[in-house]
């Protein structure tokens, strides 16, 4: 029997899962396509926590866990949570444990690229849409057919119109990105992991990411495409505490939150399913990387047991309830999360 010739659209921690797990376990017909030009085509996000029963699992089940391990931070377990207006630390959980050390998503997903056979990333090569059946057509205009075309390529996948008519919406909340590198005042406050402060609808949070980098987060309800200067995000936070609002200075990145609709699910269709946000976009409350790594893993695994047919049967007979549930508890917590707010915006 011919092995089957399986497509992954996307080159991010889900897809390069699927892939090396599907590899491991003898499947050599297996391309990603991945749109951006190389692994260095872009910053691939902050740091990410593993939690143990899921990301961890996917991690052992890629052969990977001893290497995960020499590069995660169990110290970045620590959590704390600051007074708004004195900076104050008002609660703090220590680091103990592994239940969910960090990585940096860099680094995790280039431990992934260096485990895969060379030439396994067709870089450059991006998928435009899928059909049921597996064909493919490429962002060049081009085609192919697979035996199964797996959709790992995010919010806003490419690959979903072939299973489902759903599309993301905006949840009303808004992120705004900084970054800060070596600042000891900003690092002291943060610690080991991640700060959180909070008041009247406005948030604040802190993740320490590798090699003493911070990422932090202003969050909070506003109209999807504002774009808030520094000056105006200051202007917000003005009755906060002067150490907090620093956190604030700097470029901002705009990232307004978007979910699937609640439950999202889909018939299985020959030659076709998905993973990751691709299958259950939800907003990032610390599941989502994990749910993609398990979902790759498990996807992968069902189809060395079972085939291509009968094992994507299997896999979202398992992934689609667990996503829907995770989505029905995710959802609501964002909101109740970041409350509404008298309108400055």
């Amino acid at each position: 029997m011919t092995a089957p010739h399986i497509a992954i659209a996307g080159a991010g921690l889900g897809g390069l899962t699927c892939a090396r797990v599907l590899q491991q376990r003898g499947f050599e017909n297996v391309t990603v396509f991945e749109r951006e030009s190389s692994p260095d085509a872009r910053q691939q996000g902050g740091t990410i926590d593993l939690h143990a029963g899921s990301g961890q699992e996917a991690v052992r089940a890629a052969g990977l866990y001893d290497e995960w391990r020499a590069l995660a931070r169990f110290e970045g377990q620590e959590q704390r949570k600051v007074d708004h207006a004195t900076a104050e630390l008002v609660e703090h959980e220590p680091a103990e444990g592994d239940f969910r050390p960090e990585i940096d998503r860099g680094q995790l997903r280039q431990l992934l690229l260096d485990s895969l056979a060379p030439g396994t990333v067709a870089w450059g090569r991006g998928v435009a849409a899928a059909a049921p059946g597996g064909e493919v057509t490429f962002l060049d205009g081009a085609a192919a057919a697979f035996d199964l075309v797996v959709g790992a390529d995010g919010a806003w996948s490419r690959v979903r119109p072939a299973v489902s008519p759903a599309v993301p919406h905006y949840t009303g909340v808004l992120f705004v990105e900084t970054r800060h590198d070596r600042d000891e005042r900003l690092l002291a406050l943060t610690g080991g992991g991640t700060m959180v402060a909070e008041h009247e609808g406005l948030m604040l949070w802190a993740q320490r990411n590798s090699g003493d980098h911070i990422r932090a987060y202003a969050c909070l309800r506003a109209v999807e495409d504002w774009k808030p200067s520094t000056a105006e995000l200051l202007d917000l936070y003005a009755d906060w505490h002067p150490d907090l609002r620093a956190f604030l200075v700097g470029e901002p990145i705009h990232r307004p939150l978007h979910t699937l609709p609640t439950p999202h699910t889909w018939a299985t269709t020959p030659g076709v399913t998905l993973l990751g946000d691709a299958a259950h976009l939800m907003p990032p409350l610390g599941v989502g990387a994990n749910l993609a790594l398990q979902d790759a893993a498990e996807l992968a695994l069902a189809i060395a047991a079972h085939g291509v047919r009968e094992g994507v049967q299997a896999y979202e007979s398992v992934m689609l309830p667990r996503a829907v549930a995770m989505q029905e508890l995710a959802n609501p917590g964002l909101l109740d999360m970041v409350p509404e707010r008298p309108a400055r915006v």
